[in-house]
């Protein structure tokens, strides 16, 4: 599933919609912020004894900075305007509605677009002094939320619940040789959900009703189970459910929360889906089997 945004050329960033890079007025001069974030680090002395014991790190958020020009000789005001677009990007409604995020997408050659999600900090006019020549150098700060960088584009997976013979239990008699169970192609299975990045994604998911007590599970991943054993959805409705981090809800039919009917078991912050291919499934009680599990995910990376 595609995301609409304009393309990018190699060395091109879309800063909430504004394009800056080569082939643009703006020229940036360096980058700062493309290594390791910082570590929120958990380490202990150990006790009577030389060293420390080391705990969990968890990486802070991505804070990039970048150094550019712009080049409009001749024409001051044209430096002006584009430096204006970059200050509305910092001063726009997002800052004002929690858990609202900016976009800084990024092109560098051999590779697709990859973004961020997060905030414009700032749009700073370094110097005045050359903007009468149509010069003017400026710094733009964008704080991502997520020290992951993720693919421009969504992928997602549909499903029905599975009612095929080769998903029931047991046999049938008389029961003759040879005996065969399950998909004789374990690729056609439809649940198939790939992550091409380097990194775990945070998937978003909808289930639409008529449904009764959905339970949706990555196989085979650790704690990648979310249950709703008390959840009634009738022909029409359904829930969201936002796994990423900073953003995680659970809304029913867009409006008020759901998150109550999720059992004390379910981690909405373990439900990832792990680099390669994964494996969703899910059951339910439906008599129409018209209900529906949409799961959509970006690839997520470490570096850009």
């Amino acid at each position: 599933m595609a995301t609409n945004h304009q393309p990018l050329a190699d060395w091109q960033f879309d800063i909430d919609g504004v394009t800056i890079g080569h082939g643009t007025p703006v020229l940036v001069e360096d980058v700062q912020g493309l290594g390791t974030p910082n570590k929120r680090t958990s380490e202990a002395p150990i006790p009577g004894e030389d060293g420390s014991y080391p705990g969990r790190d968890l990486l802070g958020p991505r804070t990039l900075r970048l150094t550019a020009g712009i080049r409009t000789p001749g024409d001051p005001g044209a430096a002006l305007d584009l430096f204006a677009d970059l200050e509305r990007a910092a001063d726009s409604d997002t800052r004002l509605t929690p858990g609202a995020t900016a976009i800084l997408r990024i092109k560098r050659p051999g590779q697709l677009v990859r973004c961020q999600f997060g905030r414009v900090i700032s749009a700073e006019a370094a110097s005045l002094a050359r903007a009468l020549y149509g010069w003017l150098p400026i710094e733009v700060v964008f704080s991502g939320l997520d020290p992951a960088w993720y693919s421009d584009t969504t992928s997602g997976v549909t499903l029905s619940l599975d009612v095929s013979p080769s998903r029931r239990q047991g046999f049938t008699a008389p029961v003759r040789t040879p005996v065969t169970c399950g998909s004789a192609d374990p690729k056609s299975r439809p649940g198939w959900a790939i992550n091409e990045g380097s990194r775990r994604t945070w998937p978003t998911l909808r289930i639409t009703g008529p449904v009764v007590s959905p339970r949706v599970w990555v196989e085979g991943a650790t704690g990648a189970v979310l249950d709703f054993p008390t959840l009634v959805l009738g022909a029409g409705e359904w829930i969201d459910i936002e796994t990423r981090p900073g953003t995680r809800t659970v809304l029913r039919n867009g409006l008020g929360s759901a998150a109550g009917a999720l059992s004390r078991t379910s981690r909405l912050d373990q439900f990832t889906i792990p680099p390669g291919r994964s494996e969703i499934r899910w059951d339910a009680v439906d008599s129409t089997n018209t209900a529906r599990l949409t799961v959509t995910w970006r690839n997520a990376y470490t570096s850009l």
